[in-house]
């Protein structure tokens, strides 16, 4: 094939590569922003059209063309390598990429789930801290009397001096507690919707349960200011955890349960790959919970508006991230 044919043919593609290389492959951040307007080369074509050019690059060489011809098929050959085999980001790039936007991405894509594991805790945790409020004498049938005496004696707001919801321990020791205390709730509600999701069930509604009587016991013998101004801190991680983690167990049981088009055991296994790295986010906000609870929901001097104020903010940014985290990644939801 002669030169000006094989240049004829080949230009327009050139052109796409290149103008894919100047418009998109500069940053990825800016691409990503761009996407929408961009009606050139798509980004998944990319691949395939540097191998036709390496093909074309080979061809060129072999044949004798002319350096003009041949450098620029070299140019556009080192440029597209360059991007494609780019080292790729460092481990902790990643990981913090993952949790602030691969994680809020994934937990939206399961929005049924979470929804359902949401009304499962919220619904008897408020149903029961009411009826705790209106008939007090009910937390007897949830609690032993020595449970009660305890709660109201973390709680007693006679004692200003001591340590909100906590007996003894430092700081650093009462993390390590809540750590362990919050990672095993969180992985047991994960884990136990292997059983067809109804043990996930079963844990989202038991711990609804014995928060609202808790706090309901709290609020109507007079305890209810310590108490809220302990949990007004790290309320916003560490329940909003347990839904999550919930949604991830039913998510687990669903695909045990109706596999649909899938063989039982590849959407188990799929299940259980988005349930764990539904885990990794949890878990991170559960270790976030534990530090908030230790180095300060404990704080008895504080007054409460600012214990309030930041559970507040808290609060508005745990939706804020779950709600509105990687939504400028969108196209790469279908393969989270």
């Amino acid at each position: 094939m002669k030169q000006e044919l094989f240049v004829q043919r080949h230009q327009p593609e050139w052109n796409a590569f290149e103008q894919w290389l100047d418009e998109r492959g500069a940053s990825a951040r800016e691409a990503r922003k761009s996407r929408r307007g961009w009606h050139g080369l798509a980004d998944a074509d990319m691949p395939a059209r540097y191998r036709r050019l390496c093909q074309q690059l080979a061809l060129a060489r072999r044949r004798g063309y002319s350096p003009v011809v041949t450098e620029r098929l070299q140019d556009l050959m080192q440029r597209g390598h360059g991007l494609l085999y780019r080292t790729p980001a460092p481990r902790w790039r990643r990981a913090v990429e993952f949790l602030v936007a691969g994680f809020p991405r994934l937990v939206r894509a399961e929005r049924g789930c979470m929804l359902a594991s949401f009304v499962l805790f919220w619904l008897p945790l408020l149903v029961v801290f009411a009826a705790i409020v209106w008939t007090p004498d009910l937390s007897s049938s949830l609690f032993e009397p020595m449970q009660l005496r305890e709660f109201e004696h973390m709680y007693d707001p006679a004692d200003p001096a001591r340590k909100l919801g906590r007996d003894s321990g430092t700081d650093l020791a009462m993390f390590g507690h809540y750590v362990w205390n919050n990672v095993s709730i969180g992985f047991r509600t994960f884990a136990s919707g292997l059983i067809a999701g109804v043990g996930a069930i079963v844990v989202l509604i038991t711990n609804g349960i014995m928060i609202g009587g808790i706090a309901g016991h709290l609020q109507a013998v007079g305890h209810g200011d310590p108490f809220w101004r302990f949990v007004a801190g790290h309320s916003a991680p560490e329940l909003t955890a347990i839904v999550i983690a919930g949604g991830a167990g039913l998510r687990l049981g669903l695909s045990l349960v109706a596999p649909g088009q899938k063989r039982r055991i590849d959407s188990l296994l799929e299940g259980g790959r988005r349930g764990a790295l539904l885990c990794v986010g949890v878990l991170a906000m559960l270790v976030f919970a534990a530090f908030v609870e230790a180095f300060w929901s404990s704080i008895a001097w504080m007054p409460a508006w600012i214990k309030y104020t930041v559970g507040g903010v808290l609060w508005t940014l745990t939706a804020a991230w779950l709600l509105l985290g990687g939504r400028d990644r969108a196209h790469e939801d279908a393969s989270a």
